[in-house]
């Protein structure tokens, strides 16, 4: 289904506004039609699609370049559909090696229905996971022209995975997203940041929008009071039904005992949720 461009162009000057509040918001992160009904029926005013959420639901490891782009946009795409929301989508490292299929990638990305997008700085390759600065800061600025000659304000997330993949050097991650903003994005995010006073750091030295990754340990109004203007919620609402899932399935394999269904939405409510309207 292709989206009404007036729609489209609503949705995207909606989610740009979000980052303009005095106080952090939080777009969660939904990996089906189904998560994202139940997100927007929750009172959540923005959706992001989850990587890893998509590529555990197809049986696949996240951050291994095994999930396709039309995938991760057919997906998008139906998450789009869901609801009237509007919807960033995380599409790793945009599902190109040259710069000109990054550019292609957004507008595909556009046409599928989404109003934003991140692009990381990680290879997929567990030999060398991060891209050198110079050569990401040009796939994020390839990113950033493909989203301007788009017919509305397209969100650009530019991503420094170093923290996510050990390299826990927060002046390189800081100079990383200083390159990126410089390239023209307009979130910026250093997805696992170790703490309260590193989020202060990177706000300090950056003057785009900050995303940061919602942990255990800081509340919304910590990580605003810290810096930040959206917290994403990651894979974690996704992990958290695995969770479940397995916990469920454990407890009928180990004990015979079915008590995980007290636990669960009832059939009824959510058999409505689901027939509710996308534009209610």
């Amino acid at each position: 289904m292709q989206l009404d461009p007036e729609d489209q162009y609503r949705r995207a000057v909606d989610f740009a506004r979000l980052h303009e509040g005095e106080r952090a918001f939080v777009v969660v992160n939904a990996w089906d039609a189904g998560s994202a009904r139940l997100l927007w029926q929750s009172g959540f005013p923005a959706l992001a699609t989850t990587s890893a959420g998509l590529a555990f639901s197809l049986g696949r490891p996240d951050g291994a370049n095994l999930v396709l782009r039309d995938e991760a946009l057919d997906n998008a795409r139906s998450i789009v559909a869901a609801t009237p929301l509007p919807v960033s989508g995380d599409l790793e490292s945009c599902y190109a090696d040259s710069v000109e299929d990054v550019a292609r990638t957004i507008r595909l990305a556009a046409e599928a229905g989404l109003v934003g997008a991140s692009i990381e700085d990680a290879t997929g390759d567990p030999d060398d996971p991060i891209r050198p600065v110079t050569a990401a800061a040009e796939r994020v600025a390839a990113a950033v022209d493909a989203a301007r000659a788009l017919p509305f304000p397209f969100t650009v997330t530019a991503r420094a995975e170093n923290f996510l993949y050990g390299r826990g050097d927060l002046k390189d991650t800081i100079a990383r997203l200083q390159a990126y903003e410089e390239a023209g994005a307009g979130v910026l995010y250093a997805p696992a940041l170790p703490g309260l006073d590193a989020v202060r750091a990177v706000r300090a030295a950056v003057d785009r929008p900050l995303n940061v990754l919602a942990s255990a340990t800081a509340t919304v109004d910590e990580l605003s009071a810290a810096g930040a203007d959206r917290v994403s919620i990651g894979s974690a609402f996704a992990r958290a039904a695995l969770g479940a899932f397995v916990e469920a399935a454990l407890e009928v394999r180990d004990h015979g005992t079915f008590s995980f269904a007290q636990r669960a939405l009832d059939y009824g409510e959510a058999n409505e949720r689901m027939s509710a309207p996308p534009s209610a």
